[in-house]
């Protein structure tokens, strides 16, 4: 009995989450056309396979669509060198067989962890596997009892959750008022051992970007230290593309650096890079690293690939930064919300009104071939609805302007 009841619960939450359009669907996004049971891909009037040659484009539910959901950035997940890594690594050993801390560091993992060391400019560096548990295993292993944790709230759920779990003090600031985040550290300093200031490097509703210089000014002045993820940093931002704390010259001064290998890098994985002793204190007491299977060597070979990839071919990230501001002028030039943010961040964030006016919008577009997410509460504030867009290196201008026109038709139905 207690079953049912307990079901029959999930199920009206499920209906009030579809009755204020937040629920959640789950899709089939893929690089192949409609397949047969038997598995193989069919074909179209001409003999051809509907297999998708550009990374730009995708499938959603065998429906081919433009794609701007990725945070495939550079283009790196079908780059020719790192699909070649993955499979000459795929070839020899599956998984990694355990967690690194008993017999899971491959060959190709220490290889990763020094590529992401020298590229970071860093002593040392440690791979975890996922981002969200290189934020929440980095910061729950730091931030110890008797500490404070400052945490931006505007941050992605992994360092929020990373610094609710950790064993200090948890306070949230907002980025808007640094001078508020100031005073709160200094009228609180003598009550803690150490302070840290956390934030996301680039904020990934919107695009937006942390005044990283201002954060390390205010840690410098009040004693305390500054954890910075550049998820959607690395990659994008910065001459070498190591991410907003290069961009603003703040490498040196930050305490903790945290990335993924998920984003612009094209795979799977986080990592922390910084000084040997950092790395060895977090092999010894991160536990979502040490109680994780260790990512397959494969990855880790792709992921070494593309960071390579990045240093050798700094065209795309120009490419990428060309077309940001392409269509970020398109979408004002119609007159469209798009939310502030440099002109240079591949994500962009336009405002639609209500959620239900956001599902719309994404529905309009995907009819017409175009696949950008609806974002809404909870994973925004209430009022921000929005859909979100992921630019990469390999749109062309084309593309962009088509999306721009046809986003301008789908919103004007809501005026």
């Amino acid at each position: 009995m207690e079953r049912e009841q307990w079901l029959a619960r999930l199920n009206a939450s499920l209906g009030e989450l579809n009755r204020i359009h937040q629920r959640r669907v789950r899709r089939e996004i893929g690089r192949d056309g409609t397949q047969d049971p038997n598995g193989s891909v069919s074909q179209g009037e001409s003999g051809e396979s509907n297999r998708l040659d550009t990374v730009t484009e995708c499938f959603v539910d065998g429906i081919r669509c433009l794609s701007f959901a990725t945070n495939d950035y550079l283009g790196l997940t079908q780059h020719p060198a790192v699909v070649s890594a993955f499979q000459a690594a795929a070839g020899q050993q599956f998984g990694s067989g355990a967690s690194p801390l008993i017999a899971g560091r491959t060959t190709e993992m220490v290889r990763l962890e020094q590529q992401i060391a020298l590229f970071e400019g860093t002593e040392s560096a440690l791979v975890f596997p996922s981002g969200f548990s290189a934020n929440f295993g980095t910061l729950t292993a730091l931030i110890e009892e008797g500490d404070a944790v400052f945490c931006d709230r505007d941050n992605h759920a992994s360092l929020i959750d990373g610094c609710r779990a950790s064993s200090g003090r948890f306070f949230v600031y907002d980025r808007a008022d640094l001078d508020a985040l100031k005073d709160a550290i200094r009228r609180r300093r003598a009550d803690y051992k150490s302070v840290w200031i956390v934030s996301d490097s680039v904020f990934s509703m919107d695009g937006s970007i942390a005044d990283l210089s201002s954060l390390c000014d205010i840690a410098e002045e009040v004693n305390a230290l500054v954890v910075v993820d550049e998820a959607h940093g690395t990659g994008v931002f910065g001459e070498q593309g190591r991410g907003v704390c290069e961009f603003q010259r703040v490498e040196h001064r930050v305490a903790v650096r945290i990335g993924t290998l998920s984003k612009a890098i094209g795979g799977l994985g986080g990592f922390v890079a910084g000084p040997t002793v950092l790395c060895d204190w977090l092999w010894n007491r991160a536990r979502s690293q040490f109680f994780s299977t260790a990512l397959p060597p494969a990855v880790c070979a792709a992921a070494a690939m593309a960071i390579q990839v990045i240093q050798e071919e700094p065209d795309r990230r120009m490419r990428l930064v060309s077309r940001c501001r392409f269509f970020r002028t398109m979408l004002r030039q119609f007159g469209l919300s798009v939310l502030p943010a440099p002109d240079i961040s591949p994500i962009v964030g336009v405002l639609t009104g209500s959620d239900e006016q956001a599902v719309a919008a994404s529905a309009g577009m995907l009819e017409g071939g175009i696949f950008t997410p609806a974002v809404r509460p909870p994973t925004v504030p209430s009022g921000t609805a929005r859909l979100r867009f992921s630019l990469t290196s390999e749109h062309t201008e084309a593309q962009l302007r088509h999306t721009a026109h046809q986003l301008r038709d789908v919103m004007a139905a809501f005026r």
